[in-house]
């Protein structure tokens, strides 16, 4: 089983990325994807999450600019990022849990920052 991020990197203040999340070993529709984000010294906060019935949910930081989704034949998450702003700069996580959490994986992670 195996996250992969990518599509981190500098990006200046309201400016976009957006970060894939590459699954293999599970498949994607069937988990609840999220993206977490870090900065040292600081807990991992959870962004945005799609669960396997579709719905949607972010955080108050992120609604309005960020968009989850999932696109199932390819078995990849996504986080577009609009609008961003410098204190969205940190590492963005992917993480996958399974039904009935059971399961539960976390991606590498990948440097978002935000700066002009």
């Amino acid at each position: 089983v195996q996250l992969v991020e990518s599509g981190g990197g500098l990006v200046q203040p309201g400016g976009s990325l957006r970060l894939s999340c590459a699954a293999s070993g599970f498949t994607v529709s069937r988990y609840s994807m999220s993206w977490a984000r870090q900065v040292p010294g600081k807990q991992r906060e959870l962004v945005a999450t799609i669960t396997s019935a579709g719905t949607t949910s972010y955080a108050d930081s992120a609604k309005g600019r960020f968009s989850i989704s999932r696109d199932n034949p390819r078995n990849t998450a996504y986080l577009q990022m609009n609008s961003l702003k410098p204190e969205d700069t940190a590492v963005y996580y992917c993480n996958a849990v399974s039904q009935w959490g059971t399961y539960a994986y976390w991606g590498q992670g990948t440097q978002v920052t935000v700066s002009s």
